[in-house]
């Protein structure tokens, strides 16, 4: 699809407000109910679904409610809820140091700049940017497998590496309209635009989508 970069500003602006007027006003995977705990899930939620982070969140945050209590658990526990949201050696060793370090340095506030959260145990990229724009409110694009697979459907980005998706979408979109956008893509990812079996005979952007694998539309039969 040729485009030159206003052309697809436009199209990225208007696939965004189709996604949103077609997405619930507010879109939570994760629960949002304190920053520490919402970090904390989202680190959790690496290489599982949120579902199962929220299976386990209420047990691990009825034994450690703060950042205090987390920071002097007992690894062991913490390893056993954890458990199935897989690689649970290494996420309970990353929640207790970055309680630990929170703790320590920021006196058990989550900090709000992508290098501080960056610099925290288990906190990459697309976790910072979770927080950044759930709990502060800045403009960020949250790139992950689904982002990221159907903004290539769309052709409105050129690569399949995260950090180049993050900068391209920055590029189309106004900052006020990348959080947003994150989360209803997301959505869109999960529910229509799919993996495996993508619905495009109930896909809101059928028109605007350049894919040259989309499924044709559904017709009604002249039979019927």
């Amino acid at each position: 699809m040729n485009e030159d970069l206003a052309q697809k500003k436009d199209r990225a602006k208007e696939i965004a407000r189709l996604l949103d007027a077609s997405s619930p006003q507010k879109i939570l995977f994760l629960d949002p109910s304190s920053p520490f705990r919402f970090l904390i899930q989202v680190i959790l939620s690496a290489q599982t679904t949120d579902a199962q982070v929220l299976k386990i969140a209420p047990v691990l945050f009825e034994t450690y409610p703060d950042v205090r209590s987390l920071a002097g658990a007992d690894i062991n526990k913490v390893k056993e809820i954890i458990r199935s949201t897989g690689h649970f050696n290494t996420k309970a060793r990353h929640i207790i140091d970055c309680a630990t370090i929170l703790q320590k340095t920021y006196g058990g506030w989550i900090p709000s700049t992508m290098e501080e959260l960056t610099a925290l145990p288990g906190v990459g990229r697309k976790t910072a940017s979770c927080v950044l724009g759930e709990v502060y409110g800045q403009p960020v694009i949250i790139v992950d497998t689904h982002f990221g697979r159907v903004s290539q459907r769309l052709e409105l980005v050129t690569s399949a590496r995260p950090e180049i998706i993050e900068q391209q979408m920055k590029e189309l979109l106004p900052p006020d309209m990348q959080y947003r956008f994150s989360m209803t893509l997301n959505l869109f990812g999960r529910n229509c635009c799919t993996a495996r079996k993508p619905q495009c005979h109930n896909c809101p952007l059928y028109a605007l989508c350049p894919w040259p694998e989309k499924l044709p539309p559904l017709y009604d039969s002249p039979h019927d």
